[in-house]
């Protein structure tokens, strides 16, 4: 039987209401013995990370996770699970995608309802993770399964604030589906992103919201703390307001990295745009193209490329060799 490690960081999967709202409150062994099932798929074995909601992490807990993982995997496990909130889920199962050398799948799962809710759907997601974590078609990767879908992290995003089928993976769609008949591959698995060597983020990264009539003043701030990079979330391909896209050119004569993603939920940045702010304008001060990340895993990126290399050339082409849309076999 395949040996599966469950993780446990906390989230509204390990959540009750309370007082004060819902707060983490179960452990990973209570968050198993809620689902007898899983001893008909895995031998199960838990260790507790941390007990946060995930608006709470920072990047030390991540750091901790990923030895966590890597230490699983040393000790012979053929998959790990991680039980994570949902509102960052999908930036720490990218920061793991990148920076883990872990030789197993490492599937995140969560829950949209507390515990104690009725119709509380962690237990379901727990069975699925697990499942996809002991399928030996899946050998390595980080992937998000929720809702009776996989995702790989390279490409997952949370679309639904508060519904069940909380994610979605613009432009690539899910790498399986659980059915009646069990997991269906919708394409093969595996890592789809680009290997840093980093295992924590050292380096400080702002992000930069672009919209109508917004000025620079933010940026300006940003550069005044000595920040290290800044990743501009733009409108439509790539574009920003005159003001901003003047100071993109200034962050980067100052030798602070620029990385423009979409705010646009699916789709990539493209330099079609002249004039000030303009995608291609923006483009020809330097600014590196994100791609579709979107500009949260844009973040992530940049801030562990820029903590693993001392040049901006490694850093760009960290981005430049960034994966496109996978295809089915």
């Amino acid at each position: 039987m395949p040996r599966v490690r469950v993780l446990s960081t906390g989230g509204t999967i390990a959540s009750t209401d309370g007082a004060d709202g819902a707060t983490p409150s179960r452990d990973g062994d209570d968050l198993i013995a809620a689902v007898p099932e899983l001893e008909d798929i895995a031998s199960v074995d838990v260790e507790s990370v941390c007990d946060e909601l995930s608006f709470h992490l920072s990047v030390s807990d991540v750091a901790a996770l990923v030895e966590a993982i890597e230490r699983a995997d040393d000790e012979g496990v053929d998959g790990v699970v991680v039980t994570h909130g949902t509102d960052t889920m999908e930036e720490t199962s990218y920061y793991v995608d990148m920076v883990t050398d872990a030789d197993v799948p490492v599937v995140f799962t969560g829950a949209q309802r507390p515990a104690d809710r009725a119709g509380a759907d962690g237990p379901a997601n727990l069975l699925q993770a697990v499942r996809t974590a002991a399928d030996d078609r899946f050998e390595t990767g980080a992937y998000v399964a929720f809702g009776n879908l996989v995702h790989a992290a390279r490409w997952v995003t949370k679309a639904r604030a508060g519904r069940p089928e909380a994610y979605a993976s613009p432009d690539a769609g899910p790498v399986a589906e659980l059915t009646a008949d069990g997991l269906s591959l919708r394409r093969e698995p595996g890592s789809e992103s680009v290997s840093l060597p980093a295992s924590e983020l050292t380096a400080r990264v702002e992000m930069l919201p672009s919209g109508l009539d917004v000025d620079a003043r933010q940026l300006e701030r940003a550069l005044e703390d000595g920040v290290d990079g800044l990743v501009l979330a733009a409108s439509g391909i790539g574009n920003t307001t005159p003001a901003l896209g003047d100071g993109v050119a200034e962050a980067i004569e100052a030798g602070v990295p620029v990385v423009v993603a979409t705010r646009c939920f699916d789709g990539a940045v493209g330099a079609r745009y002249g004039g000030p702010g303009g995608s291609r304008t923006v483009r020809e001060h330097g600014a590196i193209p994100a791609g579709d990340l979107p500009p949260w895993k844009a973040r992530i990126k940049l801030g562990l490329a820029l903590s693993a290399f001392d040049g901006l050339e490694d850093v760009r082409a960290a981005f430049e060799a960034q994966r496109g849309v996978p295809t089915a076999e």
